[in-house]
């Protein structure tokens, strides 16, 4: 962004910010060392899990985690629920009308152009 500098006129300095390709560039990411990057491959690589787990114990891990993840919902409040309940109503009725109109149109046409009544 380039700044262009302004002066209006009672004393006031107004700056005006302009867009343009004059950004400054950023770096290219480095590659890290191979010993590095293997230490942090090793570092994040999830143990294998055993296959002689306890089926009751697995099922608590993932009951605990998916409670976990609903306690970091954040829930709507009860107006906006109404709000997009009420808007999800209207908008299956504007297409029902739609629908059914074009239904009709088409059934119309089809008799027109079969020729029967």
């Amino acid at each position: 962004m380039a700044k262009a500098p302004t002066n209006k006129g009672s004393g006031t300095k107004v700056t005006r910010i302009t867009a343009g390709d004059k950004a400054p560039r950023t770096k290219p990411a480095v590659a890290k060392p191979a010993k590095q990057a293997k230490a942090n491959k090793e570092r994040t690589e999830a143990p294998e899990p055993s296959t002689s787990k306890n089926p009751l114990k697995a099922m608590g891990t993932y009951f605990k985690g998916a409670w976990a993840e609903l306690r970091q919902v954040r829930w709507p409040d009860r107006k906006s629920t109404w709000a997009m309940t009420l808007a999800l109503l209207a908008f299956t009725a504007f297409f029902v009308v739609v629908i059914l109109f074009l239904d009709f149109l088409f059934s119309e046409l089809f008799k027109l152009i079969l020729g029967s009544n």
